[in-house]
């Protein structure tokens, strides 16, 4: 039986109303946050970057962990900001978690999905035998080009699962891929801010993957949307995952425990990662969960997930010793806008 051993999440206490970004551009609060479904975005305070995150979100993850830093057999760090284009921040990572000398770090990236391709790559791992705990982390520091549509959703946020086939606490049930060279994102060497391509993001890219992922899982385990109790799918905004579920015929109740891009935006790599922990921070054993991640370039990972008895004891050891996802959105802090593009250089 592989599946998650233990989880960590992190989310900074720095936040923007996207109300706020929007009159500073003179444009309509109350209109963008409509269109977009959100009301803030996390920002990293100006002493975190994506290998601050990776840490925090892994020291969360270890706090429940039976086991001994040690015993990691693999760290993969996926990212789209990486602090360093020219050395690993997996090595950072684990040289503070103290993971010793004898494990496999690679860095990865693959826009939005970079984490959930850790977990998918660990997994085959563990299940092959070359190892005995993997650590999948997805942070991020989102990017955006002041006034650009992305600005409004980047944000900031980590996400750490350990992957075993001891004390299994949701056991994997299956996964697939669906993957394209579909360019509607990306950022070429040496810019500073992505690019994007409009409205080309919606059906050719986004649907078009969570949807050929989604169906391919479903068919291969011979399921259906009501056989799941909880539905997770990547958030670039607050209107995709909600139309993306309602095609394939996942409820609202399903839905809502998963949507973290309300309060927080899009923290990329970590998103579909937190809104996991967010969902098992409050599941009960023997449920079922189906995830989809997306990253431009473009592809989807999907998953399914079943809870068991582990669970609980996670749960209690998180609601002592850190804060869960619900618990650090509600913990924010407001920072102005103008101030913050200042303190980043941007402005």
């Amino acid at each position: 039986m592989i599946g998650i051993v233990s989880y960590g999440s992190y989310i900074p206490r720095c936040r923007i109303p996207i109300a706020d970004i929007a009159r500073a551009w003179k444009k309509d609060g109350e209109e963008v946050v409509r269109s977009l479904g959100l009301t803030d975005k996390s920002v990293p305070a100006f002493d975190e970057d994506a290998a601050t995150i990776a840490i925090e979100a892994a020291l969360s993850c270890f706090t429940p962990f039976h086991g001994d830093p040690t015993d990691v057999d693999v760290l993969f760090v996926g990212s789209e900001s990486h602090p360093y284009a020219v050395n690993p921040t997996s090595t950072i990572v684990g040289e503070l978690l103290g993971l010793g000398n004898t494990y496999l770090a690679a860095d990865l990236e693959f826009a939005c999905k970079a984490g959930t391709a850790a977990m998918q790559a660990i997994a085959g791992l563990v299940a092959a035998g070359h190892a005995k705990y993997g650590l999948a982390i997805g942070a991020d520091t989102a990017q955006g080009k002041p006034h650009d549509f992305l600005e409004y959703t980047a944000a900031a946020g980590g996400a750490a699962f350990l992957l075993g086939s001891e004390h299994v606490a949701a056991r994997l049930l299956g996964d697939t891929s669906y993957s394209s060279d579909t360019p509607d994102f990306w950022r070429r060497d040496g810019m500073r801010y992505p690019s994007h391509a409009g409205r080309f993001t919606g059906e050719p890219a986004y649907y078009s993957h969570v949807l050929g992922a989604a169906g391919r899982l479903l068919e291969m385990t011979g399921t259906t949307a009501s056989d799941y109790d909880y539905c997770i799918f990547h958030m670039p905004n607050g209107k995709f995952p909600r139309e993306v579920a309602k095609r394939l015929g996942f409820s609202r109740e399903q839905l809502q425990p998963s949507l973290l891009v309300d309060h927080i935006g899009n923290a990329y790599s970590a998103t579909t990662m937190l809104a996991l922990a967010a969902v098992l921070d409050i599941a009960r054993p023997n449920q079922k969960i189906f995830m989809v991640s997306y990253g431009s370039g473009a592809g989807s990972d999907a998953f399914v997930w079943e809870t068991t008895s582990e669970l609980k004891k996670i749960q209690q050891v998180r609601a002592k010793n850190t804060l869960l996802v619900a618990d650090a959105i509600r913990n924010k802090a407001y920072v102005d806008y103008v101030q913050f593009l200042k303190l980043t250089h941007k402005l």
